[in-house]
């Protein structure tokens, strides 16, 4: 899904061998002899090493055990009647003074000897790479650039090429070591400046995070940057792979489910000229071919073990090096003739595209640009979180802004012919794969229904005017809406980033609470004063931003109980009856999953619903505006009653909230 950031206390960011340290390939470190900084080549030169805080990070904590079970009754309260929270409750005393104190010790004991990584970084990754649905819909969101400001910019050749430069660039900063390090500052204005950077360098590698927070400056692990570039999740029997080869200088562009490939770094390393890589592309923008008749990358959309089978078929036919091309390639760049503006067919071309197979999903990122220069990227999900992605968002789309490289009126170079088209030479057995995939891809996607409201009658700014943190008033709105469509409490999910911690990945929050139950119930209530109302909001309010805090600093229970089961799992224990609980399964099937990416380079993002009958609720809190943009299976849910539920929701919470 996509992540919704939090800080150490609530706002950090707004999103085992699978997991790789920062480490710069000798040729182009920061401290070789051989290394020089152009301007062409990089975004910056940060005063302190990218990798500069790695060493003394925080480990995420392992929680108490008597608090993971309390955390976890409290969000077991609002969606069970009494007799089966009664029941729940004695199950998860049983565990607590059972099985569970023996399990603990021992993820405590393999933590305690694994102190370059965190108790969750292993077993989460797995979670990714042995699930065998597909990429598509059930693991991979996408986050929507706003438009350059200026329309000439907008240009599809022109945009492309500049976004290609500026990721170029990005890469390229990334591995020299001189990517500014990411660093919370809870107040920047005293610390993100040259005083703070040189207070840092003074300081050992080996505390300087803990000189760092003293500043109220918080850094952020990044050892997931590893994986932005060059790397691709290979489909594998049971469990993929996670490949990046960091010296491959070429991009993979796929057009009408056709795949090119060029390079943008010379023999040196360097970038290669703008008008190189414009040229390049618009070669292959003028091709005329009309799309592929078995286009490879719809292989890309199926189940894991079906991509597997299909693709040791092609090694052994002979295809190995140019599939070795795409997974090596710097990212996939996916051009996409439609010129539509209408933001629903723009969420479903950026969430899943069509069966021209005009993507390749196992890649760690692929970059979309449309006909009318709109923009996304759509990621792959296990080797890593929205904070990298939403980094490498943020300064491509600042870079494309401030400085492009190639303007409306830039002509091309003359050295398009640099371009190889990869053909394949398929059988009829692979052509037959191929054929499956695009009819169960047609399947998968005929149900999917998205709708996006934008509510501008108030914005952020209101909802902090009136002392209220706009997450938990955005949290509460979508628990009214789904109370009031389906009279009930469900299960609701929100991502949290724990990236203050050494390969932390993400913490649950859980919403839905008895606070959030009262409230909704009580809004639907007659006669109840605005008082009361008012006081049920800041409930609400004050309860979430507890839970917020607390799962930033890794004290939630999901990924507690998450670790625990693995380790019953990995000793072939039989498995406690609190993860047979139908409450278990009953908390853990998210009808509301939700997150925020907040950015002023992002427009919206989104994703699939986890769950036949639930939402996928991408949302943004604007100053002016509160948007939303929902997805679900329309059989199961009805996302456009939702949206109006909703509209009606944030009407009456403002009402109470401006109430004189």
């Amino acid at each position: 899904m996509m992540l919704r950031g939090s800080a150490v206390a609530q706002n950090v960011v707004r999103l085992s061998r699978n997991t790789l340290k920062i480490t710069p390939s000798s040729s182009a470190c920061l401290t070789s002899r051989n290394f020089s900084y152009d301007e062409r080549n990089y975004l910056h030169q940060s005063k302190l090493p990218t990798d500069y805080f790695q060493r003394s990070l925080m480990r995420l904590p392992i929680p108490k055990l008597p608090d993971t079970c309390a955390r976890y009754l409290a969000a077991q309260e609002p969606l069970l009647d009494p007799e089966s929270f009664q029941r729940t409750t004695k199950i998860v005393k049983d565990f607590e003074n059972g099985v569970a104190p023996s399990l603990h010790k021992e993820l405590v004991a393999i933590d305690k000897q694994n102190k370059h990584t965190s108790y969750i970084s292993g077993p989460w990754s797995d979670m990714y790479l042995k699930d065998r649905r597909p990429l598509v819909l059930n693991q991979n969101p996408f986050i929507a650039f706003n438009d350059d400001a200026r329309p000439e910019y907008n240009n599809q050749l022109v945009r492309a090429t500049n976004f290609v430069m500026s990721s170029a660039r990005f890469m390229k900063t990334l591995a020299a070591n001189i990517l500014e390090p990411e660093v919370f500052h809870l107040n920047p204005k005293k610390s993100d400046n040259d005083r703070y950077r040189r207070i840092m360098k003074i300081l050992p590698q080996s505390v300087a995070t803990y000189g760092s927070m003293a500043m109220k400056a918080f850094p952020l692990d990044m050892s997931q940057y590893g994986r932005l570039f060059n790397s691709t999740r290979i489909p594998r029997p049971e469990k993929d792979e996670l490949i990046t080869d960091r010296d491959s200088k070429h991009l993979c562009v796929i057009r009408n489910g056709h795949i090119y490939t060029f390079d943008v770094l010379d023999k040196d390393g360097n970038l290669k000229s703008a008008t190189d890589v414009m040229a390049h592309l618009k070669h292959i923008l003028d091709d005329p071919r009309p799309p592929a008749e078995f286009p490879l990358g719809i292989m890309t959309t199926e189940n894991r073990d079906t991509w597997t089978d299909m693709r040791q078929k092609m090694v052994a036919a002979g295809h190995e090096e140019k599939l070795n091309k795409i997974d090596t390639a710097m990212f996939v760049l996916a051009l996409e003739d439609s010129e539509t503006e209408e933001f629903l067919d723009l969420s479903r071309m950026f969430l899943h595209s069509d069966t021209r197979g005009n993507r390749w999903f196992d890649k760690s990122f692929t970059l979309i640009v449309t006909g009318s220069g709109k923009s996304s990227v759509n990621f792959e999900h296990a080797w890593g979180d929205g904070v990298a992605v939403l980094r490498y968002f943020n300064e491509v789309y600042k870079d494309t802004t401030e400085k492009p490289h190639v303007h409306g009126s830039s002509t091309s170079s003359d050295s398009g012919t640099a371009v190889t088209k990869i053909d394949f030479d398929f059988n009829d057995e692979l052509k037959h794969f191929i054929r499956e995939a695009q009819s169960n891809f047609e399947a998968a996607i005929a149900p999917l229904d998205l709708a996006y409201i934008q509510y501008k009658k108030h914005g952020k700014k209101d909802v902090k005017k009136a002392k209220f943190s706009p997450d938990s008033f955005m949290q509460l709105a979508f628990q009214m809406a789904y109370h009031r469509q389906k009279g009930r409490t469900v299960a609701t999910y929100e991502s949290c980033s724990t990236a203050a911690f050494k390969h932390g990945r993400t913490e649950t929050i859980r919403p839905a609470t008895m606070a959030t139950k009262a409230a909704c119930e009580l809004f639907d209530k007659k006669d109840v004063s605005p008082a009361e109302l008012r006081a049920s909001i800041d409930e609400c309010s004050r309860v979430h931003g507890k839970l917020t805090k607390e799962a930033a600093m890794g004290q939630g229970f999901d990924r507690h109980l998450f670790g625990l089961k693995h380790i019953a799992q990995s000793q072939g224990i039989a498995l406690p009856e609190i993860y047979t609980d139908p409450a278990y399964a009953s908390i853990n099937h998210n009808i509301l999953s939700t997150s925020t990416l907040s950015s002023p380079a992002v427009l919206i993002g989104g994703f699939a619903p986890v769950v036949p009958d639930g939402y996928g609720v991408g949302y943004a809190i604007d100053d002016s505006f509160l948007g939303c943009n929902v997805s679900c299976y329309q059989d199961n849910t009805n996302v456009r009653e939702f949206l109006e539920i909703m509209e009606t929701c944030f009407d009456d919470m403002f009402n109470v909230t401006f109430q004189k």
